[in-house]
Parts: structure tokens; sequence; C-alpha cells
């Protein structure tokens, strides 16, 4: 499967990513310590809607724009969307869309900081001329999984690792597994997430029963847009939870249904805990 970004961006599997990452950010911004965003994927930061390769797709249409407008949000929404706001002046047209980096440099504080990792060698120059000059991002250029052994355990000592890769090749969820395993090591405490795509059922079966052995708390948040039973398209998505703050699993569990309707999705979503808290 080949998830470059540009080409889906803003699509449903991006709504409920980037919903999760502004309530984790949120958590971590009511204590008043400094935290550290790793994002180990981060694409280009942000993306022309407009542009060749979402051009192609328009899966924005079936995406962010199902959200504009549409009344009655819950206010747990209201980051999420004016970060989306934010990268559009002229808004309420919707010409570009965030990526992960951009959102949460949206909702850092003037001593939190971002580290933002890239492998491709266009989206890190794109991704460089996107901060340029900001001294509360650092780019990395390289492989996510090498990094984490670099950037951990941050000196904050607090924050969140976005795990977002492409899936471009199929041994994913091995090196998944492994850099969690050595980021636990290297950096007990700190936050994971991890988004994957849902098509054929085992592979995820078999890697969340790996991430299970760690014994660390963490829940699956995952929405379906269709009914899982076609393993050659992508039937939703989902977003593992390692050490993830108290009530976060109650807040996905009362949005997953709003954004379910809001994208049309039919499937059986929901979140479930692989290890509870003990």
């Amino acid at each position: 499967m080949n998830y470059r970004h540009a080409y889906h961006a803003g699509n449903f599997a991006d709504v409920v990513k980037h919903v999760a990452l502004t309530l984790v950010l949120q958590h971590l911004r009511k204590k008043t310590t400094p935290f550290c965003v790793v994002d180990t994927h981060a694409g280009v930061g942000r993306y022309d809607l407009a542009g060749i390769e979402a051009g192609k797709t328009g899966e924005y249409q079936d995406g962010v724009a199902r959200l504009l407008g549409r009344p009655g949000l819950p206010a747990a929404l209201d980051d999420y969307l004016a970060a989306v706001r934010a990268v559009n002046p002229d808004w309420p047209q919707l010409r570009f869309y965030p990526g992960s980096p951009r959102i949460a440099r949206f909702l850092l504080r003037p001593d939190d900081r971002l580290a933002a990792v890239e492998l491709h060698p266009e989206d890190v120059r794109a991704l460089r001329r996107e901060f340029h000059g900001d001294p509360q991002v650092g780019v990395h250029d390289g492989d996510a999984y090498t990094a984490l052994k670099a950037l951990l355990p941050p000196h904050e000592r607090r924050g969140l690792v976005l795990i977002d890769p492409p899936f471009e090749v199929t041994d994913e969820f091995q090196r998944i597994a492994r850099g969690l395993a050595q980021g636990l090591k290297r950096w007990p405490t700190g936050i994971y997430g991890v988004w994957y795509p849902i098509k054929s059922p085992e592979p995820i079966k078999r890697f969340l029963g790996e991430i299970a052995t760690f014994g660390r708390p963490c829940f699956t948040a995952e929405l379906f847009r269709q009914p899982p039973d076609d393993p050659l398209v992508l039937n939703g998505c989902g977003l593992l939870l390692l050490n993830p703050p108290w009530h976060l699993d109650e807040e996905l569990k009362a949005l997953l249904p709003v954004l379910a309707d809001c994208l049309g999705a039919t499937g059986p979503s929901g979140v479930r805990w692989l290890v509870e808290p003990s």
C-alpha cells in the first residue's frame, strides 16, 4: 500500500488521526511544564488541495470538507477545525490542509517543541521551507526508526511520539513494533500514537497482539468507512495509543460516532483496550 500524504491529504483517515492528535495535545497542555512532539513521518507540513497530487484523488471532499459548516459539532473538535482554518487565508474557502507537524505546531506553547522527521528528500526540503526560522521546530532528515534512537528521550521528559508511516513496505508493522520496543526502552513514560490502515485484518491482529505483550497500557480507536470484508480496499483506519492520557479513551469513544456520521462511515467503529491501566 502506498499512502504518501500528498495524495490523500484531508481524507477520512487524516480527519480521524488529526482529531486524535489534537486531543492528546490538549491533555499535554493541561500541565504548565513544556512538552515535545516527535513526528516520525512528518511529510511536508501543509498540502495544496488544488495541487497535482491531491487533485488526482479529491479525497478531502469525503473527509475534512464534510465537517466544514456542519452545525452542532462538539467543542472537542474546535482545536482541529481551528488548525485547518489557520492555514487557509481565504477561509471559509478550503485550499490547504495542515499535516500533523503543522497541526502540532499550531498547539505548541512558547516553551514546547516539535521534532519533525522525514525521509523523502523533496518532502524534507518542503518541510524545511514550511518551518524556516521557527526556533520551536527541528526538521530531521532520515529514517523514522533510526531517528527515534537519537531523539528519545527528549529533554522535556513529557510529550508524544506520532508514528504515521506511508506503508510502502510489506514489513511496516514489524518495523513499527521494533521501533516502539526501542522507543519504550529509551522513554518508557512517553505517549506513543501509531496510525495504521485497515485492509486485511490478520496483519493488524498480529501486530496488536505483539504490542500487547509489551505490557504497557494501550488501546485502539478505529473507524470503518465500510465493513471490513474486502482486503483490497482501505476499509478504515486505526490509531494505537500507548501510555494514553487519562480519559482519552472516553473522549474518542464519544467522538467516533460523530465523525462516523459526518464522514458517512458505516462500519463497526469503536475503542478497544488491549492492555488496561493497572
